[in-house]
This record gives structure tokens, C-alpha cells and sequence, in this order.
């Protein structure tokens, strides 16, 4: 497997598909990439060059680009503010309900998780059958 950005990107794909396993990049950010380093976007990660990989790395370096741990690090210190001084963002977040004014009442069950609910059970004590 190829490293970039110290993350093993798969060989067997396309380089344009095997960008966005670093965090950080998606797939518009790889086209852009890929479109300054003039390296052609159906080709396999695996046949890169290391003087195309270190292209790679020098164009994330130069725009800017904050991947992997430095974003995961910078994420969340985000939220770690968030949660300092108390505001409802925070709380919807700790508390797993969706963050951006969503309803709950219905729906919301990507953030909520599965459906819980509680089921009727007989007592196993009374009688069966008819009355």
C-alpha cells in the first residue's frame, strides 16, 4: 500500500478514489489535487511514482490542507469549547440528539439510534383461555 500524509492508501483503486481515505480530503478537494498536480485520476493508487506521491504531499502542504490528526485534534478542541462554556450545542451532543434544530419528535433516528419500544408482556400467572 502507498503512504501519503502518513495514512496507507489502497493500491488496487483509482488514485481519485483512494484520496479521500485521508481525513480531511474528499472527493472535490482530491479533483482540485489532482487537477494541480497534473496526475491523471484513473490511475491506480499502487502505480503512482514516489516523485507523484511527494507531489501530492507538497500541494496539501502548500494550500494548507489540515488532515488527519491535526484536524482530529482541532475537531475537538472545537467541541471541547462547546462543552467549557456550557451552550446547547454541547448538551445536544453529549446527550446524542441531532444539533442543528432538527425536529425529534419523529425522524432523527440516525442520531437517536434505533427505535425503542416497549412491548406488552402477559403475566405468566393468569389464567389462559376464555373467561
Amino acid at each position: 500500500m502507498a503512504r501519503l500524509l502518513g495514512v496507507e492508501i489502497p493500491n488496487e483503486k483509482r488514485i481519485e478514489a483512494s484520496l479521500p481515505y485521508i481525513y480531511g480530503i474528499g472527493p472535490s478537494l482530491t479533483r482540485k489535487i489532482l487537477v494541480e498536480t497534473r496526475i491523471d485520476p484513473s490511475i491506480r493508487a499502487g502505480e503512482l511514482t514516489d516523485e507523484q506521491l511527494a507531489e501530492i504531499s507538497r500541494v496539501v502542504a502548500s494550500r494548507g490542507i489540515v488532515v488527519e490528526g491535526d484536524l482530529r485534534r482541532e475537531l475537538g478542541a472545537h467541541m471541547k469549547r462547546l462543552a467549557n462554556i456550557n451552550c446547547y450545542r454541547a448538551t445536544r451532543h453529549r446527550r446524542g440528539l441531532p444539533v442543528r434544530g432538527q425536529r425529534t419528535k419523529t425522524n432523527a433516528r440516525t442520531r437517536k439510534g434505533k427505535r425503542k419500544t416497549v412491548g406488552v408482556t402477559r403475566n405468566p400467572n393468569a389464567k389462559t383461555g376464555k373467561v
